[in-house]
């Protein structure tokens, strides 16, 4: 931390519930995604002490700015509710590019400082104000740890997290968690001190996938879990699929963490409890825009460069098979 972050977050003092967003040039998602931040604390905290922390990685477009400089009084003036707090919207640079483990470690390290409760972490891209609540509530009111989401779905949505995160999950650790990997989620102030003592910020996969290793952690050290039910997750316009990236910081970490929780899950016996809060998941089938030929590139790309992981777990035959494959052109 900084010395004029630390100096910040003194100012500020103790609260009860931390909201973080971590940012990297931004700025045309972030207004809107501060203001619905403050419209829910407005509607369901209004006698809580709460701070938004923003941890930027060096935004280029103003972000720090844009979240430093966001009212209050504007959400006040929409939703015609107020706080009988005063309501922290502090920003802080933790270094001069995107790096997932520092912008987590940063904010729940803030959280432990200011002996938060409660640390709810939010996507800069976009977020509803009843997500504050009902990824707070559980653990500000009903003493649970970890609260992942459950997002309502289309059938071609969130195909690595339905077909491979999910069930390997709950085969190993014994977890249902629908979202194992989420930008939303919220930690208490019990699960915030042990992750912040782990060794695994110090090492690669900590970095690149360090939600994937909080719910790990969380899993492993027999930690309270819950999920709540958002509804649907906006789509995020001009963001590319890495395959191989998307692999690593979720898939790769999750193998990562059988190495070393071994004694946990191989002595483990049947399903953990898992509440859900909100409604039950769906899955829709309504009409979407499906392009073939960027599924295409991404299946030979991935193939491609994870074919010395495929060569290590899949028969001759079989890898033989899947670079046919993706050497047969689009059909």
């Amino acid at each position: 931390m900084t010395d004029e972050f630390l100096r910040q977050l003194i100012n500020v003092g103790e609260v009860d519930i931390l909201i973080g967003v971590p940012t990297h040039n931004n700025a045309k998602t972030i207004g809107p995604v501060i203001q619905n931040i403050q419209a829910g604390i407005l509607k369901c905290f209004p006698r809580e002490r709460v701070v938004i922390i923003n941890a930027d990685g060096g935004s280029r477009d103003g972000t720090p700015d844009l979240v430093a400089g966001a009212s209050i009084s504007d959400a006040q003036h929409v939703s015609n509710l107020f706080t009988l707090r005063t309501l922290h919207s502090i920003s802080t640079q933790y270094a001069d590019g995107p790096d997932a483990g520092a912008a987590l470690r940063t904010m729940l390290a803030a959280a432990e400082l200011l002996r938060a409760k409660v640390a709810v972490v939010v996507s800069p891209d976009s977020v509803e104000p009843q997500w504050i609540q009902r990824l707070a509530v559980p653990i500000y009111k009903d003493n649970f740890d970890l609260v992942t989401p459950v997002y309502r779905r289309h059938k071609f949505e969130g195909l690595l997290m339905r077909t491979l995160l999910y069930p390997m999950t709950r085969a190993v650790y014994g977890y249902a968690i629908r979202e194992p990997y989420a930008s939303e989620f919220a930690v208490s102030d019990r699960l915030a001190t042990d992750f912040l003592a782990t060794e695994e910020w110090n090492d690669e996969l900590g970095r690149i996938g360090p939600e994937m290793g909080l719910t790990t952690k969380a899993m492993a050290g027999r930690f309270h879990l819950c999920q709540a039910f958002l509804g649907t997750k906006a789509p995020v316009e001009g963001t590319s699929s890495d395959l191989v990236a998307a692999m690593r910081r979720t898939v790769g970490v999750l193998f990562s963490s059988l190495d070393t929780n071994f004694p946990v899950w191989s002595a483990s016996n049947g399903l953990a409890p898992v509440p859900t809060f909100g409604s039950p998941a769906e899955v829709t089938l309504e009409p979407v825009s499906v392009d073939r030929n960027r599924l295409w590139e991404m299946f030979t790309t991935g193939v491609s460069e994870l074919e010395p992981v495929f060569r290590s777990i899949l028969s001759p035959s079989t890898l033989q098979e899947l670079v046919g494959l993706a050497s047969g052109g689009n059909g």
